[in-house]
């Protein structure tokens, strides 16, 4: 009987042993995900951006060369400061919609209200590159349109401006052939799950982003010229 008791009591040990807790271990729902990092940036990405224009600089050629030098679109958004000796191209009066207005120079210190428009690097197509700003004179008169000749900072001028690296265009109204296609694409992007691997390296539909063919698409890096309708 003694050895029987003795029999138990290992047996309930090795039970015992043996036995696995039930459950999750202790803060196993708290493990850290490992991060995700973005190795490259979209080239639809857009980068803001606050530049300061120095006295005495021309701040359309400030801003054009600043968009050749980095190879990217400059998207003006805002700027604040004052400027002399502006020329400015005004509206076309005329029935035929020519679109070139008179050429008014304003003489004088003019502070800015609102400066915007956008400046691409070359080969950009004729049309899309311009600025456009609003002034307020010293009378409180305020005066706007298109900017046609050298516009110099009277002081210094900060430009809030987004910067991308390629865009592309489309000729409107489209074709039907066009918006089918359009539709076709917006469906399968609907669609389509993203993974990681397409952080780490963005699909090419995505990266265009554009219905046209590729010859419309305007990628600098490329220096290929829009082709003329």
């Amino acid at each position: 009987m003694a050895g029987g008791g003795d029999l138990s009591a290992i047996t309930s040990k090795t039970d015992e042993q043996v036995r696995k807790p039930r459950g999750r271990p202790a803060g196993s729902k708290n493990k850290p995900k490992p991060p995700i990092i973005i190795t490259r940036d979209s080239p639809n990405t857009l980068r803001a951006h606050a530049m300061e224009v120095s006295p005495g600089c021309d701040i359309g050629e400030s801003l054009a060369t600043f968009a050749r030098r980095k190879q990217q679109g400059i998207w003006v958004l805002s700027a604040t400061g004052f400027v002399s000796n502006v020329m400015l191209r005004q509206p076309s009066l005329s029935s035929a919609g020519s679109g070139s207005g008179p050429v008014v120079t304003l003489h004088g210190r003019f502070e800015i209200l609102s400066l915007v428009g956008s400046v691409l690097p070359p080969p950009a197509p004729p049309g899309v590159t311009g600025l456009a700003i609003y002034l307020v004179g010293p009378q409180g008169q305020v005066v706007g349109g298109a900017i046609a000749g050298p516009l110099m900072a009277s002081g210094p001028v900060v430009i809030m401006a987004a910067t991308f690296m390629n865009a592309s265009f489309d000729r409107l109204p489209l074709d039907k052939e066009e918006v089918i296609v359009a539709a076709d694409t917006r469906d399968q992007l609907h669609h389509r799950a993203i993974g990681v691997s397409d952080i780490y390296t963005p699909p090419q539909n995505l990266i265009s982003n554009t219905t046209l063919p590729p010859p419309e698409i305007y990628t600098w890096s490329m220096a290929r010229p829009l082709s003329k309708a």
